[in-house]
């Protein structure tokens, strides 16, 4: 009994005590006897007849044992014992087998040391290299036994076989690197062939930052803003064929451009489209790179026009999603936006001659020469010694894009404005009859060049002078001599003070009160302040024209050497006086751009110092009217004279008799 003990080493299963799931006893039954539609009554009546045949059996073999454990002399105790004592044997035997293979396994690493020591040294125990140096032990073949010829010639026929399958396997190998070394080379040449042209072309050449192994283009400007400065490096990858693929990363695949039109009422004249230089090929590399460098300078471009038109909300510019939109002058509207050099423009006006279709097309000339000077600004600044490190932010100023642009308009809008005062005020001068001296302009005067060469490049310097406040200048002389004015248009957008201002100055040595009215800011201002100065001269000269003498006698004396008082010549009023208190004659002068108008009628009781309480109209005395440029015929209260002295001859002589 002692000798059939057995002791199970496996863990003992530990009966659930939660019944399995309906599902699960279905599938249990499923695998022990099989479908449902085989079950029937005869199978079940077999199955139970046959348990009970096995329990039958079971139960008489442990009636069995349980009589011969009784029987038996082994108690508890001795059962123990038996089960420390097997399990210290098993223990023994483990042990036993373990040190046995460790032993074979320093053997065959010692062994192996000879010729592979590396290998073998990291299988042997720590004793064994303490013990026994590495190489130590050998083995060779004593007295092999000897083979028969026909496994010699076996051996040599396999031995040829495997050589001439490597010479075949290395010569195939061999061929096969040689043909794509053969076609790396041939890529490798031409990318290189295509990189050197790109170099010599102008192009920077250089490596990724961040990619030490890849050569990029620098396409971009170093000037730029930092967003579109990194922007403007593309990775230069090589395609299978060695052909150059720009991976421009950010850039739109697009062409794209900065579009200017100008709406003048219901009409818009766009700008031109951007000239697209280099190759005519669209898939040459030159090309894509040149049409990198053009959107991302647009974009740029774009951008900044954007911040600046925000810092100038206050003089009319909106930012509606892509669109900036800029009042000129009049009914002229500036409209800048971003479009795809593709895009479909709405129908414009195509006549180029067309003063506002230039007005376009300059107007995107100047923001893209601008946007290149403010790089130019970038770069001397750089270049300069920094200025010393403080804690405060440095702020990047917004270009100035459209300021010159608009501060132009405006000052041209002024300056034709001046233009035509002048011309009408003079011709209805010169209409009366008055030899009025010539007006002289010099527009634009700020923009001169200087006659001393500059250091500055000649392109710098007239943009430096496009940036700076705009002047023009007007200049004439009166008929009193020397009376003379001058008026200056000054136009500043820059810095304050923003907006035009006119800066006129008057001098008519007749008129000893006579200021000049120094800065206006008004049209209406500057237009009254001329003509008033106008005025004051047609006043100076009728007075200082002598007039006929009387032939009545006894006033003769009297009307000697008489002239036209100027007895308010602010007001445009003379007066001609007479020996009898109820005859003085006055006369009224009113000048506008448009007409020159001289009334005289009858005064009496006048205090002879001009426009007293005491003067009254005579109310029986008519009043003549003349007015230059001539009324239409038939005009009611208008008399017709050549000129106005002519007029002011004949009232002196109507008033004399």
């Amino acid at each position: 009994m002692a000798d059939s003990f057995t002791l199970p080493l496996r863990p003992l299963r530990e009966q659930n005590d939660r019944p399995d799931t309906l599902p699960v006893e279905i599938s249990q039954i499923n695998k022990q006897w099989g479908s449902f539609r085989d079950v029937n009554e005869e199978v079940l009546r077999a199955k139970i007849a046959e348990e009970e045949k096995r329990n039958g059996a079971l139960q008489q073999e442990e009636d069995e044992d349980s009589g011969g454990q009784e029987t038996g002399d082994i108690d508890m105790t001795e059962r123990r014992e038996q089960l420390f004592k097997r399990r210290n044997d098993i223990t023994q035997f483990a042990v036993q087998s373990h040190m046995e293979t460790m032993f074979a396994l320093d053997f065959i690493s010692l062994l192996l040391s000879k010729h592979a020591p590396r290998q073998a040294e990291t299988s042997m125990s720590p004793f064994l290299k303490q013990v026994a140096p590495l190489g130590s032990l050998d083995s060779e073949l004593v007295n092999p036994p000897p083979k028969p010829e026909s496994a010699m010639k076996d051996i040599a026929t396999v031995s040829r076989g495997w050589r001439i399958q490597n010479f075949n396997s290395a010569s195939s190998k061999l061929l096969s690197a040689a043909t794509r070394l053969e076609g790396e080379i041939k890529s490798e040449t031409r990318y290189w062939n295509e990189v050197l042209a790109i170099k010599d072309k102008g192009w920077k050449v250089c490596r990724l930052p961040r990619e030490k192994q890849a050569l990029g283009v620098q396409y971009g400007f170093i000037e730029a803003t930092p967003v579109f400065r990194d922007r403007g490096l593309a990775s230069l990858r090589r395609a299978h064929d060695g052909s150059l693929i720009l991976d421009k990363g950010l850039i739109p695949s697009g062409a794209r451009h900065v579009r200017v039109r100008v709406r003048q009422g219901s009409q818009i004249f766009e700008s031109f489209k951007p000239h697209r230089t280099g190759s005519n090929d669209a898939e040459s590399i030159e090309h894509r790179i040149l049409q990198a460098r053009d959107s991302v300078f647009e974009e740029e471009l774009f951008h900044e026009l954007v911040r600046e038109a925000r810092a100038m909300a206050s003089f009319g510019v909106t930012t509606r999603q892509d669109l900036i939109r800029i009042p000129a002058f009049d009914d002229v509207e500036l409209l800048l936006d971003i479009v795809e050099a593709d895009t479909d423009s709405i129908p414009t006006e195509q006549n180029s001659a067309h003063d506002d279709s230039q007005l376009a097309d300059g107007l995107a000339h100047s923001i893209r020469i601008l946007l290149a000077f403010a790089h130019r600004q970038n770069l001397r600044r750089r270049t300069q010694v920094p200025r010393p490190l403080t804690t405060n932010k440095r702020l990047t100023p917004e270009y100035h894009l459209l300021r010159p642009a608009l501060a132009y308009l405006q000052h041209l809008s002024h300056v034709r404005w001046l233009e035509s005062f002048f011309h009408d005020i003079f011709s209805v001068l010169r209409s009366s009859g008055l030899e009025m001296p010539e007006w002289t302009s010099n527009t634009f005067a700020s923009w001169k060049v200087a006659q001393n060469p500059s250091s500055l490049v000649t392109l710098e310097a007239l943009v430096e002078k496009f940036l700076r406040p705009i002047e023009s200048v007007f200049n004439g002389s009166l008929l009193t001599s020397p009376g003379s004015f001058a008026v200056t248009i000054r136009t500043n957008l820059s810095s304050p003070p923003f907006g035009t201002n006119y800066d006129v100055s008057l001098k008519l040595s007749t008129i000893s009160d006579l200021k000049s009215p120094g800065r206006l800011g008004l049209k209406d201002e500057v237009e009254a302040a001329i003509s008033h100065l106008l005025l004051l001269d047609v006043v100076s000269s009728i007075s200082s024209k002598e007039l006929p003498a009387g032939q009545n006698g006894p006033e003769e004396d009297i009307s000697k050497n008489r002239r036209w008082n100027p007895v308010y010549p602010h007001l445009g009023e003379l007066l001609l006086p007479h020996v009898n208190p109820e005859k003085h004659k006055k006369m009224k002068i009113t000048l506008s751009r448009h007409e020159l108008s001289l009334t005289t009628y009858i005064v009496r009781s006048i205090d002879g110092i001009g426009r007293g309480t005491r003067e009254q109209r005579s109310h029986n005395a008519e009043a003549h009217t003349c007015k230059f440029p001539k009324p239409p015929v038939g005009t009611p209260g208008a008399q017709e004279h050549s000129s106005i002295m002519d007029f002011v001859v004949a009232e002196a002589s109507d008033a004399h008799s």
